[in-house]
């Protein structure tokens, strides 16, 4: 287990938030966290960059920290192998029941919890929060006497039961359980630990500040994206579940109709998932040599600053997943007040207001056919754009997700 010490949203404070959310917002902010003032908060998950927990992280401990709360973040080790476990383990809670649990695999993974848990004594924070089944196992080596909590940013609707009863005999010892909707929650567990919060976006970092017309035409010329032609985009994991295949065919009857059409897939390799590899390869042979397509990773110097240019450069953002925690890339692209058309599974749901900030689809011809749509009406694309921005604004900004987070640390003091 190493500590992250360098973050993305470093040297940020409450304060610079008030020209978005207002002074009101701010010291209501500022008053629940004087209770909180000095307490200890450790945060664990398994990667510090890649996905949106560690962006989340990257950018939410420095305001904890500028409110008061010593706040930390550290992150689990392993071998290949077990990141190949946990990979399982968030594709079978995911739903995908054709996998099966080894008493192996068991073994890796909790042997591997109980390195980490030796390395670094969490017993001496005041509460601990733990992100996902990777570190779940980490409460099974502390006499714990603070509040642990389990958050879950994965897609629990329809888990592989023989996964999911065996992770819940570590669940169920914590003092609360997160999720992002009640429609993840299991039956199993105790409702009176259950906690809703939706992730969040920082309107401030690197990926969602505001760029200057210049600073996104340089971006799209280094990646060689022509700002004269439409541009459809997902930002996602390479991962089977975001639909990237599905993606490409969009792209291709989208292109039937207006054939000048671009298509950007922008993701991050992470290192918790080595199965990321090998759908990356297979989407480069699925696209072939179609140079309407860029494939646009931090493997060839895609990072925060670049993503949000893209972002902002596309006419229509995509998110064909076919299963979704939640899917922080919807909320970015909302902010960015650009239409987002996405499958109406899991946390696109719970953000897409259908036909007001965007268009929640089936299937791929659906799918194209509102992308056509959209690019031949671009005043309905930019109403549907103000009005996501407007729905991230009042519901899934950072500070938002901050007062949340008080409110839960507060409840245990009562």
């Amino acid at each position: 287990m190493f500590e992250v010490k360098k973050f993305g949203g470093e040297g940020k404070r409450l304060k610079d938030y008030e020209g978005i959310i207002g002074t009101e917002v701010i010291q209501r902010i500022k008053e629940k966290a004087e209770a909180l003032s000095g307490k200890s908060f450790a945060n664990v998950n398994s990667t510090a960059y890649g996905g949106g927990v560690a962006e989340i992280l990257h950018n939410l401990i420095p305001l904890m920290r500028d409110i008061g709360i010593e706040a930390r973040w550290l992150v689990i080790e392993g071998t290949d192998e077990f990141f190949n476990v946990t990979k399982s383990f968030h594709n079978a809670l995911q739903g995908n029941k054709e996998l099966k649990l080894t008493e192996g695999m068991k073994k890796l993974y909790i042997e591997t919890n109980k390195v980490n848990a030796d390395d670094f004594d969490l017993g001496n924070f005041d509460y601990v929060l733990i992100h996902d089944p990777q570190p779940a196992p980490l409460i099974e080596f502390y006499n714990k006497e603070q509040p642990w909590i389990w958050r879950c940013h994965i897609d629990l609707s329809d888990p592989n039961r023989e996964f999911w009863d065996f992770l819940r005999r570590f669940v169920e010892k914590y003092d609360r359980y997160i999720f992002h909707m009640e429609d993840y929650v299991q039956s199993d567990l105790d409702e009176n630990k259950v906690v809703i919060m939706p992730p969040s976006i920082d309107p401030l970092s690197e990926k969602n500040r505001e760029l200057s017309e210049s600073e996104i035409l340089r971006i799209l010329e280094r990646f060689d994206v022509d700002p004269d032609k439409p541009i459809i985009t997902q930002v996602s994991r390479f991962d089977p579940w975001k639909g990237i295949f599905d993606v490409i065919d969009v792209y291709r009857k989208v292109k039937e109709k207006v054939p000048e059409t671009q298509l950007l897939l922008v993701g991050v390799m992470a290192h918790d998932d080595p199965e990321g590899w090998v759908y990356f390869e297979k989407t480069l042979r699925k696209i072939g040599e179609d140079y309407d397509v860029k494939v646009l990773t931090n493997l060839i110097g895609v990072h925060a600053k670049e993503v949000n240019a893209f972002q902002r450069a596309s006419d229509v953002v995509l998110q064909m997943s076919t299963r979704e925690g939640f899917g922080l890339t919807v909320t970015e692209a909302m902010w960015k007040e650009k239409p987002v058309i996405g499958r109406a599974v899991g946390g696109i749901r719970l953000q897409i207001v259908d036909k007001e900030t965007g268009f929640l689809i089936k299937d791929v011809n659906e799918a194209a056919e509102k992308v056509v749509y959209l690019l031949k009406h671009p005043d309905i694309a930019k109403k549907l754009g103000k009005n996501g921005h407007e729905r991230v604004k009042e519901n899934f900004l950072i500070t938002k997700h901050l007062e949340r987070y008080l409110d839960l640390l507060l409840s245990f003091k009562k």
